[in-house]
């Protein structure tokens, strides 16, 4: 096993700690139970099926774009995923700090970022391709 291996899933057993001992501190856990469950729902019949279904649609597409499409379409899905809370309930507050930043704007800044990153992939593998090719 690789150093990078050990080291990633070392992180991730720590952040699962975290997460957990988080859990310790809610009062009604049937909340998040229910919210985690709704998330589960929303990746297993909505997000996943969408992402294999443009992935199929893209399979006439060459040139190693499929795959980062795909990455970019499941990191599209989860952070609306994660952002569809506040997006869906955006009425007034009570507490202006409870929400306090232009989520629709952020949500919208993160997938063009996810959008300019997959494309920057898609030209980095064309160039180092093309590099590749002996000269005709």
């Amino acid at each position: 096993m690789s150093v990078l291996r050990v080291m990633t899933g070392a992180a991730g057993l720590a952040l699962l700690g975290v997460g957990l001992s988080l859990l310790l501190d809610v009062r009604d856990l049937t909340d998040v139970l229910v919210w985690l469950g709704g998330a589960v729902v929303l990746h297993d019949v909505l997000i996943a099926p969408l992402v294999l279904l443009v992935g199929l649609g893209l399979g006439p597409v060459c040139g190693g774009v499929r795959g980062p499409v795909r990455g970019a379409l499941l990191v599209a899905g989860a952070l609306t995923a994660v952002a569809l809370p506040p997006l869906l309930r955006p009425g007034p507050r009570g507490n202006a700090s409870v929400l306090p930043l232009d989520y629709p704007r952020n949500w919208l800044l993160a997938l063009v970022a996810v959008a300019t990153v997959t494309a920057l992939l898609v030209t980095a593998q064309r160039v180092r391709r093309s590099r590749r090719r002996p000269p005709a």
